[in-house]
């Protein structure tokens, strides 16, 4: 998998309410003041220290990132003339924060606190330590932030490659992937797949909340392909290792004999290896799927089987090379 040099597309913000809703974010912080400003923005993944501000010196604070006070920064405070401590910490919240976290568990000292509540923004402390609250935070931000579309396939892990399954509606995805499911494979999503570039550069997909599990099968409805295969059939999100679009069968169009030229589909501003598979009465797509996934893993450990018979007649018939400068 390979990144393009341009950028990817920009990431819509989060708030400060979806941050705290998350799991890993949740469990280790409390609101404490400012509840009225839970849907504040915020647009960065990655925290700002606070300290200088708290000194006087505002320059280049970015209100919608995720401030911390740490224990070096609540200890200077506590130093602080309580005239000039308030003028402090009321000169850091006029800048229109999206939040303040405090670490270390400590109660923000009472300046926090009302500067939070006159300017409805929302003040958390967080149990662990600085440096354990912003690796919490910046993996939380990282997916929220993180670039994302939605695409209409169906997505399903085959053999450890993450396949995503493209082509018109009709063409056979969902059909496949029951086939796949029932031959031991894993459902991600159907229908709706949502796409997300993490910063890795590897795209991840995932189900839509409301289609979870279920497979719509034409002339059966809707399955509920947990419940018929149990819980080792579905999966909640993987990565995209493989690009699969399907095709109605075309008589005028050459299709790919070889298996030499490298197709690539752009996702998120990555591209990814795909195959263009011509569907038509008496093939047997699950199989050939399954023949797709197992070919990705035999190239992904280096050997390439078009390439090497390639290699092999070139030889046989006295030629040179194709892989030679």
């Amino acid at each position: 998998m390979a990144a393009l040099d341009s950028l990817p597309p920009p990431a819509p913000p989060t708030t400060v309410r979806a941050l705290l809703a998350r799991e890993g974010v949740g469990v280790i912080t409390r609101i404490v003041a400012g509840d009225d400003g839970l849907d504040r923005p915020i647009e960065h993944p990655r925290i700002q220290k606070s300290g200088l501000v708290l000194a006087g010196h505002s320059h280049g604070i970015v209100p919608t990132r995720v401030q911390i006070l740490g224990e070096t920064e609540i200890s200077f405070l506590e130093t602080l003339p309580p005239d000039v401590c308030a003028e402090r910490v009321a000169g850091f919240f006029a800048l229109g924060l999206s939040c303040v976290v405090v670490t270390r568990g400590v109660e923000p000292p009472s300046a926090l606190a009302e500067q939070a509540r006159e300017t409805g923004t929302p003040l958390v402390v967080a149990a662990p330590r600085s440096s354990a609250t912003i690796a919490t935070i910046h993996q939380a931000l990282d997916r929220l932030l993180a670039p994302k579309e939605q695409r209409h396939g169906v997505m399903v892990e085959v053999h450890g490659i993450g396949t995503l399954l493209l082509g018109p509606s009709g063409i056979g995805k969902s059909e496949c992937a029951l086939f796949l499911v029932e031959r031991g494979h894993r459902l991600v999503a159907d229908d709706q797949v949502h796409l997300t570039r993490l910063p890795n550069n590897q795209v991840t997909a995932a189900p839509a909340p409301l289609l979870k599990h279920h497979l719509e099968i034409r002339g059966l409805g809707i399955l509920n392909v947990r419940d018929l295969f149990g819980a080792t059939s579905v999966w909640d999100e993987a990565v995209v290792d493989l690009v699969a679009e399907l095709c109605p069968w075309d008589e005028e169009e050459e299709y790919e004999r070889l298996g030499l030229d490298e197709l690539t589909e752009t996702i998120l501003g990555v591209e990814l290896p795909k195959l263009r598979i011509p569907v038509r009465p008496g093939r047997d797509m699950g199989v050939i799927l399954e023949v797709a996934a197992r070919n990705e893993l035999l190239k992904e450990a280096g050997h390439h089987s078009a390439r090497d018979f390639a290699r092999r007649l070139s030889r046989q018939l006295g030629l040179r090379d194709p892989d030679a400068v």
